[in-house]
């Protein structure tokens, strides 16, 4: 990758981390970051992840999902053992990440918080999600990403 790395694919390199970015050009006016990562590097769709913020019971925590699903709110909190998740402000996700909405990865946040990705990630050899920024998508192994992440694995998508 040529340029400034962000955090997502700093953290990847320095744990050495075998990964691909793969870069395409965002369209402003996408209704979803995700679908449009999948159409435009020629993915199952299935295979892309979107990471969304939401609050659990006053804590901020990361459900990792197909953009092909929607997060089960439900689902998220009792993976955490929590009782309601709704989901997050914009603004604190934002900040709490250190990403803009579009490009938050699962991988690298400002502030430690948990993640919980969708049991359908391990179905895949490697998944593709934000590497931090939109038009960004990093590809590796399921198992690289819930080991970077300390993430519970849950079916957590509706």
């Amino acid at each position: 990758m040529s340029g400034k790395g962000t955090p997502a694919t700093t953290l990847l390199v320095k744990h050495k981390v075998t990964h691909s970015v793969h870069s395409y050009e965002h369209a402003p006016k996408s209704d979803s970051y995700g679908l449009e990562a999948a159409e435009a590097l020629e993915l199952a769709p299935a295979r892309v992840f979107k990471t969304l913020v939401a609050d659990v019971d006053g804590t901020l925590t990361v459900g990792v999902v197909p953009v092909t699903g929607q997060l089960d709110l439900k689902a998220l909190a009792a993976a955490v053992g929590g009782k309601r998740a709704k989901m997050a402000d914009p603004a604190a996700a934002q900040r709490a990440t250190g990403y803009v909405l579009g490009g938050i990865s699962p991988l690298g946040h400002r502030s430690r918080l948990r993640v919980v990705v969708d049991s359908s990630a391990t179905d895949w050899p490697t998944l593709y999600c934000s590497a931090g920024r939109r038009g960004l998508e990093v590809e590796l192994a399921p198992d690289d990403l819930l080991r970077l992440t300390g993430a519970t694995v849950a079916r957590i998508s509706a």
